[in-house]
């Protein structure tokens, strides 16, 4: 069974960074694309960072470029999101995804994936 646990989400001081890790089990790591979303409160769940399964190819939403860096550790099968720069906005739960490579679709689409975890809470105070 394939399980996705998201961990090193808190409260951090506006500014300030976060380093979140997603560690997967139950499924060939290397074959799957991996994303990171959040949602807040009242909003839909909207997506962060995308990387394949190739390390190089990348995507971010306009709103995170040049704050936040998607990068993956196939060897520990672990996907990681570094939060640089934060603000109140960023506040939010934020959940890792996986995709089957081999399907082919786009990595920016909440439908697309097929896994999640459960979240990590970050909170951003003024």
């Amino acid at each position: 069974q394939v399980q996705l646990v998201e961990s090193g989400g808190g409260l951090v001081q506006a500014g300030g960074s976060l380093r979140l890790s997603c560690a997967a089990s139950g499924l060939a790591f290397s074959n799957y694309d991996m994303g990171w979303f959040r949602q807040a409160p009242g909003k839909e769940r909207e997506f962060l960072a995308a990387i394949k399964w190739r390390v190089d190819n990348t995507y971010y939403a306009d709103f995170v470029k040049g704050r936040f860096t998607i990068s993956r550790d196939n060897a520990k099968k672990t996907v990681y999101l570094q939060m640089n720069s934060l603000n109140p906005e960023d506040t939010g739960v934020y959940y890792c995804a996986a995709n089957f490579a081999l399907l082919g679709a786009t990595v920016t689409r909440r439908s697309t994936y097929d896994y999640w975890g459960q979240g990590t809470q970050v909170t951003v105070s003024s």
